[in-house]
């Protein structure tokens, strides 16, 4: 036991005895009957270890009094009544009576003295903090005054390591401006953020509005990019799954912030009804695009879903993730490149997959024009290797995995994936498979996507470098991707040919 709680116990037990002095006092006007007195004291030891025991079975020695809020109160008003039923019961039965006007003031006095003593336990280590931590704080800056904002204000009071000072309030309720929340005054809007930030020298800027859409975000991102002062964020609502705020869950403000949009959503269910009880191959398995199609997959009980893979690290993780998730899954990791035609070829054959998903390739545009013959080797040939076994073996579909660097394409890399676009169109006019090829562009979270450049470039203070300052682009999360890619196999055959540029605004 440490010596708070000691400190604590000992407190209550002059307390608790105060309390029937006070009562009695109070009842009797300042004197108090000597028969009263002494049937107390005939019982205070019992009366005091009843209240302890009853205590200590509310957790009132558990919870942590700097941290107390209305839930530790209720727990002290419930004990106080629990132990003081308790009392009058054990009085009952030795025949020890005392006025009920003392019963009732006891329990009151219980209350507001264990209660009291608790409370200004926490006053006084904010007093302290307040006085002896306000050199060497940051001045934070709160953008939105609901239940987010006033739990973020209490986390960081109550976090004295992360020396920050909660100093005001943004909100775009017209209501709320001139109010205040756990004394922090709601001060203006949004258009106010550069202006406070200035007048009351503001550090960083946390924006604790987990329902707000993603324009939303950025709109109010944009605010506080005119600022100099740092800027995080809490997770929406879907990430907090939990429901409570915590200062561990506040984060910088990430690029996936900033798109200004929703996430596009089909209905998975219709559209991947072909897959259930197929034999499902996809080539590149391991990779971001690969992993995800292979995720989405799994939800809808293939009859088996074939990974080949030439990174075995990537097939392991993506093999262990999707055996934990679906226990039932037939799944089966090949490690393989689709530059080897022999085994390719083997691996359809022996494996006689429904449809293929090929989205093994080397996508670094950079890197592809220092080794170009390696991207002709492994974009083009290792698709060709696919795409005759596949028509070889009669696969139902095929689908290619292509980028829009394949529209009039200036890089290695985008004229390989023009060339396997190619490749598909040419065999389609023969063969019995269904082929068809979807483009996209940047996809967020990517291996290889410019995403990861542009954090490491804000994380460093910049600039953000792109090809040309009025150059526009256009993104998609990881899951939008892989739902493009099933809507394109969808499609009916005289539809196939088309090819999908997703340019989302």
């Amino acid at each position: 036991m440490t010596r708070r709680k000691i400190a604590m116990i000992v407190c209550d037990i002059l307390l608790l005895n105060a309390s029937y002095i006070i009562a009695m006092a109070l009842r009797f006007e300042g004197s108090i009957e000597p028969q009263y007195l002494t049937i107390y004291l005939n019982n205070a030891i019992i009366i005091t270890i009843i209240k302890l025991t009853v205590f200590y079975f509310f957790k009132l020695y558990k919870s942590l009094w700097e941290y107390a809020s209305v839930d530790e109160l209720f727990e002290v008003v419930a004990a106080s009544l629990t132990s003081n039923i308790i009392v009058i019961g054990y009085l009952t039965l030795m025949s020890s009576y005392l006025p009920i006007s003392v019963y009732i003031m006891v329990t009151l006095s219980d209350m507001m003295l264990i209660g009291g003593h608790r409370f200004i336990y926490r006053a006084f280590r904010r007093f302290k903090n307040n006085i002896f931590s306000e050199s060497g704080s940051k001045r934070v800056l709160i953008v939105g005054a609901g239940s987010a904002g006033a739990m973020v204000i209490k986390e960081l009071r109550n976090h004295d390591a992360l020396k920050s000072k909660p100093v005001a309030i943004i909100d775009d309720n017209k209501k709320k401006i001139g109010q205040s929340i756990n004394g922090v005054p709601v001060v203006g809007n949004r258009s106010d953020i550069g202006y406070i930030c200035n007048k009351m020298k503001v550090d960083e800027i946390i924006i604790s509005i987990p329902s707000a859409k993603r324009k939303q975000i950025r709109d109010i991102v944009d605010e506080c990019r005119k600022t100099k002062c740092r800027i995080r964020i809490l997770p929406g609502v879907y990430e907090l799954i939990d429901g409570k705020v915590s200062v561990s869950k506040i984060r910088d403000v990430d690029i996936d912030d900033l798109l200004g949009r929703e996430e596009t959503k089909l209905n998975m269910e219709d559209i991947c009804g072909y897959i259930k009880g197929k034999r499902i191959l996809v080539t590149g398995g391991g990779g971001s695009i690969g992993s995800e199609l292979c995720r989405q997959i799994a939800r809808f009980s293939p009859g088996k879903l074939i990974i080949l893979d030439m990174y075995e690290n990537n097939a392991y993780d993506i093999q262990n993730e999707l055996l934990k998730n679906y226990e039932s899954l037939n799944l089966k990791i090949i490690i393989s490149s689709v530059r080897d035609k022999k085994k390719t070829e083997d691996v359809i054959r022996n494996e006689r997959p429904d449809v293929i998903f090929h989205a093994a390739a080397y996508k670094h545009v950079p890197l592809m024009e220092e080794n170009p013959m390696e991207a002709v080797k492994n974009n083009i040939f290792g698709t060709l290797n696919v795409v005759q076994a596949a028509d070889k073996y009669d696969v139902k579909k095929f689908v290619l995995i292509s980028t829009d660097k394949a529209v009039n394409p200036t890089s290695v890399m985008g004229a390989t994936k023009r060339v396997c676009e190619k490749i598909i169109q040419s065999m389609d006019k023969t063969s019995s498979t269904e082929f068809v090829a979807v483009r996209f562009g940047n996809v967020l979270g990517s291996n290889g996507s410019v995403i990861p450049l542009f954090k490491k470039q804000i994380a460093e203070g910049g600039p953000v470098t792109v090809t040309h300052k009025n150059i526009t682009r256009y993104f998609m999360t990881i899951p939008e991707a892989c739902q493009l890619v099933f809507r394109q196999v969808q499609w009916q055959k005289e539809e196939r040919y088309l090819y999908w540029i997703w340019e989302i605004p």
